[in-house]
């Protein structure tokens, strides 16, 4: 197996788990760390076609991650921004208990 797939391979792991994670999960905190395994499987994947590719030297790929890397860390802070409101309106982090939205 060439590198290239291997780290594909990697990659569809790392993003199976944390789409399960984020599915199954009762807790909102645990479904946003599912979203952080799915962004960081996405920066794999740039990061592989970018060494791989036919021209490793242009730096593209690591300027993709580098944004993607910023946007995931802007996700994560609204995310548990969010979570924290939702917490001290309802006193619960459980997105099966949290169905209705009341002003």
């Amino acid at each position: 197996m060439n590198p290239l797939a291997s780290c594909l391979m990697v990659s569809a792991l790392l993003f199976s788990v944390g789409l399960g994670g984020a599915l199954t999960r009762r807790s909102s905190i645990l479904v946003l760390v599912g979203i952080e395994l799915m962004l960081n499987a996405a920066n794999l994947n740039f990061i592989a076609f970018w060494r791989y590719g036919p021209h490793p030297e242009a730096l593209t790929g690591i300027l993709f991650v580098i944004f993607a890397i910023a946007i995931a860390a802007a996700e994560a802070a609204v995310g548990l921004a969010l979570i924290l409101a939702i917490y001290r309106h309802s006193k619960t982090t459980d997105v099966n208990r949290l169905d209705a939205m009341k002003g």
